[in-house]
């Protein structure tokens, strides 16, 4: 007894590791299908109330019986209707036609017979703001399904000049600059889901086909309706070339992946890599360019292209020496094309499976027998594009099914609230029939989806078990929908959870180190890649690493003429940075800068000791006048063109910036808050955006009414946010401080009334304290919310589910008289950002060199280029909020929401900051929690505070040696 006493643990133990292999081959895919769980079930029947009514899928099974016709017809581009800047132009001795941003073209076609077709442009982008073309689809008033009022055109960009390699021997990769060169591309999917162009149906006799330009211009020489692509397979493509010549001998070609020509983002350049023996070159020592791809190559429609001189006729075959070590259990597919098109259909979907090691995949098919391409003598160009291939049906299905569970949690949310009690009947299945009825086709939907995943990955992955998970859920609700209301909330978090792996799923990132086209005899050889290669090379780096220090990317300089410049973000930040200095700013000015990566709470403790840099970068707003009042950062008005510089900025960024009629730093960020809603469910119970806070107020009883809420940041424990008390009291004519910056004026009226009103939202009207925006306002549970800009970026990626369905505009305001006595809406919103500042230094020659590095740094060009490659390098979501007006015109924003960004910033108002500032914010946010919290009256309570923070603000002036009101005791 007393020895199984003893050894239980070991017992234990061995049954959760027997459990966990269990488990690991469930999941790995090998318990079988899920084929009975919707044997039979018809996927076509609709349920009212759920689903999307304009999907592609639906398009296309209204028009099932229109045949693909086998005709083209180039539109008249001269003969247009137009509003907008529109015009032809001359461009390479024939004529184009001009299409500038927020113009809209209509053209007529007559077409012989009805049916399916596609449509192609040829155009020639101009200068602009860098980002892709959008464009809007109209056919015959109409936009004929949801995709075709997003569709994008690519730029081209390549190496602004060679690799430079720097004082350390590390290669730096050249700067990207765009190629302005002719294109021709089909109407696709955006997203990549489908990956065949856009088929479109047209009746017979005249067409009126439309385009509204969202975003950027474009030249187009041409437009046509051509009939529908169909790629002939490889026996027709061999038959067709094989009198043409015959399989060549003795050749090998290497184009190295990171000597790309050509390519479709300016994120897509040369990369290094020193993880594998097996990368070429490979240098553990230092940086060597050696590959290209990875992360940034990740979103559909991206490619790559090379150019390849060719000096025989004949067939050759091709390998591609590629990596897809991001995604366990996916593929990453690329399209092959040469010269353009796509040879055969077998190289629209060229598919990585994950492995650490590189793969030398010669095409061929699925016996292995190499494919023979035939390349005539001369130039061709090989291009590799990304595509997500048969996952892209699997991804439309779960798109779909994300929407269509949003729509009914949101049903059962109407009656049960967002917190159902547990112990009351709801009676879900009497009054939501449909619902539950839905819940059982959408469970048997998710288990084929699941199975589909499955067959096309080869196994399980933990992305495609968020669907199972749901599936199983739904499948229990439907049999018991007393079981919804105790796991409700769990049901919601599912939704969310399935969203963001579908968001993972649709990343194809792929590593390239060379294509190799060669003749059969020449078949390039696998470097290998084995468990003692790896040691051995795992050993090397081990000791390397003692002698070299990974950290010093860039030029390092040990003299003491040198700027030090400290960065209070990022490594990745860091890295742009120091490559945007060593190839721009120090060979335009000759002077050295080291660029130093550290921790934002080293910074005070240095620059008491005496060590701190020269200048900091990216640091907090209030930090510059801080320094400022205990004599440690400089006046940059001390410069003659210091008015100039700052002209790059609205007043509003550089306000916290200003002390005493000096300003001490300059603003690299802007950042406002505006107004996100939910347009599909706005429209549903008739709403639009509130313009005023009382409009947002009328809205109230229809969105709570339905269980739906607003959301308004509070100043909560974990972040207090207190952006949109502070733009009611700009609205209302107040002001945080007088303009001594000896006292506050929350004590005044138009203080008093809007945190009045401020307070009102959370104890009269019920708003939530603490919520997750994102999760919400995804699910409709909060289809109104104010939050800074910068999550337009975060949406757009991470909830392609609801594209289309939002938007964003300015925060609610409130009118108020003008000057002239005229009733105007005042939609004042606060400001807030980062910036950069000099450290006090005795040495002019340093100021002055400090001083000009500042002026670059925050000019138009170089903020622009750090905005780009910031976005190329972390993704859409870290698109740069930079506070150059003109900079801010040339980043990846939509010229409608670019005008909606300029006029909120035009308005916002900047935070001063004063002696004692810090004291301000802290007692607001006791002020608000104690109202919300023990219901006491708001006006007494803003004047205790108030007369807190005056107390605060004296104390600290005495310490400084300023002056103080009359009157005024610490």
């Amino acid at each position: 007894m007393y020895r199984i006493r003893d050894k239980w643990p070991g017992y234990l133990i061995a049954f959760l590791l027997i459990g966990g292999i269990i488990a690991w081959v469930t999941l790995s895919g090998s318990g079988g299908t899920f084929a009975e769980k919707y044997e039979g079930v018809d996927f076509e029947q609709s349920i009212i109330g759920i689903g999307r009514e304009n999907t592609y899928a639906l398009y296309l099974k209204e028009h099932e019986h229109q045949k693909n016709i086998n005709a083209r017809y180039d539109i008249d581009l001269m003969d247009y209707e137009a509003t907008g800047l529109v015009e032809v132009r001359q461009e390479d001795g024939l004529p184009a036609l001009f299409a500038g941003e927020g113009s809209d073209i209509t053209w007529t076609v007559s077409v012989e017979e009805a049916g399916m077709y596609q449509l192609e442009m040829t155009f020639l982008t101009v200068p602009s703001r860098g980002v892709d073309i959008e464009r809007k689809l109209y056919i015959n008033g109409e936009v004929p399904f949801l995709g075709a009022d997003t569709l994008i055109f690519t730029r081209m960009w390549t190496d602004a000049g060679p690799v430079r390699t720097d004082n350390q021997g590390n290669q730096i990769r050249p700067a990207q600059t765009e190629v302005f060169g002719w294109q021709t591309a089909d109407f696709k999917d955006a997203m990549g889901y489908e990956n065949a162009p856009y088929r479109f149906y047209l009746q017979q006799g005249v067409n009126r086909i439309r385009l509204v330009a969202t975003n950027e211009p474009v030249l187009m020489r041409s437009l046509s309706v051509n009939p529908v692509q169909v790629l002939p397979d490889y026996a027709s493509y061999k038959a067709e070339h094989e009198q043409k010549g015959a399989a060549v001998s003795g050749i090998l070609l290497d184009l190295p992946g990171e000597q790309a020509q050509l390519r479709s983002s300016p994120s897509l350049y040369a990369r290094y890599d020193r993880s594998s023996p097996a990368t070429q070159p490979g240098d553990l020592s230092r940086v060597v360019l050696n590959y290209i791809g990875g992360d940034p190559w990740r979103i559909p429609g991206q490619w790559i292209q090379w150019d390849v001189d060719i000096e025989e006729d004949g067939f050759y075959q091709m390998t591609i020496k590629g990596r897809q070590r991001y995604q366990r259990g996916s593929k990453s597919s690329r399209i092959l094309l040469i010269d353009g098109k796509v040879p055969f259909d077998a190289l629209s979907e060229i598919p990585f499976e994950f492995q650490n090691a590189w793969e030398m995949k010669t095409l061929g098919d699925e016996e292995g027998t190499p494919y023979s391409f035939y390349l005539s003598k001369g130039r061709h160009t090989i291009r590799l594009e990304a595509t997500l291939g048969g996952m892209g049906h699997i991804l439309t299905q779960l798109d779909d099914s994300v929407f269509r569970l949003n729509q009914i949690y949101r049903k059962i949310l109407v009656l049960t609230g967002v917190n159902p009690d547990t112990f009351r009947d709801y009676n879900l299945h009497q009054v939501y029939p449909e619902v539950i009825e839905a819940m059982a086709l959408e469970s048997s939907r998710l288990y084929k989806i699941v199975d589909e995943a499955t067959a096309y990955t080869g196994q399980k992955s933990d992305k495609i078990a968020a669907a199972q998970t749901l599936a199983t859920q739904l499948e229990e609700f439907a049999k018991d929908p007393y079981r919804i209301t105790s796991s409700f909330v769990n049901f919601k978090d599912n939704i969310t959870a399935l969203g963001t792996a579908m968001q993972a799923m649709s990343e194809i990132k792929l590593d390239i180190d060379s294509l190799y086209i060669h003749s059969a005899d020449m078949r390039p050889k696998p470097q290998a890649e084995n468990v003692l290669t790896g040691l051995l090379h795992e050993g090397k780096s081990t000791a390397i690493s003692y002698f070299v220090d990974y950290d010093a990317l860039g030029d390092v300089y040990t003299d003491e003429a040198a700027l030090n410049v400290w960065l209070l973000t990022g490594r990745d930040q860091s890295t742009v940075l120091k490559t945007m200095v060593d190839d721009s700013f120090t060979p335009m000015s000759g002077i050295k800068v080291n660029i130093k990566l550290v921790d934002p709470t080293a910074l005070l403790g240095a620059v008491v000791a005496g060590n701190g840099p020269d200048l900091v970068v990216s640091t907090d707003s209030w930090n510059p006048v801080n320094y400022a009042l205990r004599n440690a950062a400089e006046d940059l008005t001390q410069f003659t063109d210091f008015e100039e510089v700052i002209a790059q900025f609205r007043p509003s960024a550089y306000s916290a910036l200003t002390w005493d009629g000096g300003v001490y730093g300059l603003p690299e960020t802007q950042v406002i808050s505006v107004l996100f809603y939910r347009e599909d469910i706005l429209s549903e119970y008739g709403l639009t955006a509130p313009q005023t806070w009382q409009d947002l107020i009328g809205m109230l009883p229809t969105i709570q009414g339905n269980n739906m809420s607003v959301g308004i940041p509070y100043p909560s424990i974990a972040a207090p946010n207190q952006n949109t008390l502070y733009a009611m009291i700009y609205q209302n004519g107040g002001k945080i401080y007088n303009e001594d910056a000896t006292e506050t004026l929350l004590k005044e009226e138009p203080a008093v009334l809007a945190f009045d009103f401020y307070t009102a939202l959370y104890t009269d009207y019920g708003l939530p304290q603490e919520f997750d925006f994102i999760s919400r306002f995804r699910s409709g549970e909060m289809p109104l919310g104010i939050a800074d800009f910068t999550t337009y970026n975060f949406l757009t990626v991470s909830a392609p589910e609801i594209r289309g369905l939002w938007d964003f505009a300015l925060i609610p305001g409130t009118y108020t008289r003008n000057e002239q006595g005229q009733q105007v809406l005042d939609r004042s919103a606060h400001s807030a950002g980062a910036s950069c500042m000099m450290i006090a230094n005795p040495d002019e020659h340093v100021r002055n060199q400090a001083w000009e590095f500042m002026k670059w740094w925050v000019s138009k060009d170089a903020q622009v280029r750090f905005g780009r490659e910031i976005e190329a390098v972390l993704g859409a979501s870290a698109r740069y909020p930079t506070a150059n007006i003109q900079a801010l015109r040339e980043l990846s924003w939509s010229a409608e929401h670019l005008l909606i960004l300029e006029e909120g910033m035009q308005d916002a108002v900047g935070f001063p900051e004063v002696a004692g500032g810090y004291y301000t914010a802290r007692n607001i946010t006791n002020a608000v929690r104690k109202v919300i919290n023990r219901r006491v009256d708001p006006r007494e309570t803003i004047l205790d505070y108030a007369r807190l923070i005056d107390k605060e603000i004296t104390n600290k002036r005495l310490e400084f040696g300023l002056p103080v009101p009359q009157g005024a005791k610490p």
